[in-house]
C-alpha cells in the first residue's frame, strides 16, 4: 500500500463552514480568520462565495472579505461561483481559484437549484470558458457522491457521469463531496473509482462530513488510493442543512493530527491550527468540532 508522503488541505471553513450561521459573522472576523489559517500553514483556503444574498445572506460581503485579506505568496484563495454574475464579481476580486458545484442526484439538483443534473452543467459551461479564458483555475465538486437526503443511496455511475459532462466543460480538478456523510470506506472508494474515470489521482479531491463519524475512515480509504488532496474545515465549522443532525464537514485539526501521526507532511502547524479553530469558535459562542482540538486545548489548559 503506496500512501501519499505529501497532502495538501484545502480549508473551506470561511465559506462552506460559515454559509449557514444564523448569526452575522462580520467581514473582519471572517478575514482574521482566514488570516490566521495562512499563519498556520494552509496554502488553500476557500474564503467565500459570489451568489446572491438572498440565497446566501451569509456571503453577502464577499467582495469586502476578499478586498481585505492581505494576501500571502504561495497561497490560493478560492471562491464558489454559481453564475456569470458570480464569476464577474470574483474576477474582480482577484481571485485564484473558482469552484462550481453539480450533484450526482437528480433530487438535490432539483430541490437545489430547480433543474436537471445535464442543465446545471450546461450553465456552467460559459462560466468555466471564462473563467479559464482570465486564467483562473477551476475546480468542481459532486455533491451528494454517495448518498442523497432524498434518494437514498447513490450509484458510482451517477459519480461517473457528473465527472464526465465536468470534464468535458473543461472542469480541471474533481472534489468528491459526501455531502450528508453517509458514506463508508469502501462506498467512497467506489465514488472515487468512478471520477478515476475521467481524471487523474493528482486532478481528484475528497471532502468527507462526518454525520456518522465516518469521515476520517473515508479519508483514509482514499489515501489508500493515493488521493492527496482534500477539503476540511477548521474547527469542523458547517453542517449540511438538508441532513438532520449533521454535524458538518470533517476538521481539518483532526485530519492534520492523523496524517502527521501516519508521518505524512501537510506544511500546517497543529498549534496554530488550533488557535485559529478556537478563535472563530469563541466569536460563535460555542466548542470546537474537533475531537484532536479539544484534546489540545484540554492539555493547554491543564
Amino acid at each position: 500500500m503506496k500512501l501519499p508522503s505529501r497532502v495538501v488541505l484545502v480549508d473551506v471553513g470561511p465559506r462552506d463552514g460559515l454559509q449557514n450561521e444564523k448569526q452575522t459573522v462580520p467581514a473582519e472576523v471572517k478575514i482574521g480568520l482566514v488570516h490566521r489559517l495562512q499563519d498556520a500553514g494552509l496554502k488553500e483556503i476557500e474564503v467565500t462565495s459570489f451568489v446572491s444574498p438572498k440565497w446566501v445572506p451569509q456571503m453577502a460581503d464577499n467582495a469586502q472579505v476578499m478586498a481585505g485579506i492581505q494576501r500571502r505568496a504561495g497561497v490560493r484563495y478560492a471562491v464558489l461561483t454559481p453564475n456569470m454574475k458570480g464569476l464577474e464579481g470574483a474576477l474582480a476580486s482577484g481571485v485564484d481559484e473558482v469552484v462550481v458545484f453539480g450533484a450526482a442526484s437528480e433530487a438535490f439538483s432539483q430541490k437545489n437549484i430547480n433543474c436537471s443534473i445535464e442543465e446545471s452543467i450546461a450553465r456552467f459551461a460559459p462560466v468555466v470558458e471564462a473563467a479559464r479564458a482570465s486564467g483562473v483555475v477551476v475546480r468542481g465538486a459532486i455533491s451528494c457522491a454517495v448518498g442523497c437526503p432524498y434518494e437514498g443511496e447513490v450509484a458510482p455511475e451517477r459519480v461517473e457521469r457528473v465527472a464526465r459532462l465536468m470534464k468535458q466543460i473543461g472542469v480541471q480538478h474533481m472534489g468528491v463531496a459526501d455531502t450528508i456523510g453517509v458514506g463508508t470506506p469502501l462506498k467512497v472508494q467506489r465514488a472515487l473509482e468512478a471520477a478515476l474515470k475521467h481524471y487523474s489521482v493528482d486532478d481528484i479531491s475528497g471532502h468527507f462530513h462526518d454525520t456518522y463519524g465516518q469521515a476520517l475512515g473515508n479519508t483514509l480509504a482514499a489515501l489508500e488510493m493515493g488521493v492527496w488532496r482534500y477539503d476540511t474545515s477548521v474547527a469542523g465549522l458547517g453542517g449540511c442543512p438538508y441532513a438532520k443532525g449533521a454535524t458538518g464537514n470533517v476538521a481539518t485539526e483532526d485530519v492534520v493530527y492523523m496524517l502527521q501521526g501516519m508521518g505524512i507532511e501537510t506544511g500546517i502547524d497543529l498549534d496554530k491550527l488550533v488557535d485559529a479553530g478556537h478563535y472563530i469558535s469563541e466569536f460563535l459562542q460555542r466548542k470546537p468540532n474537533s475531537r484532536a482540538a479539544t484534546a489540545i486545548l484540554n492539555k493547554r489548559a491543564a
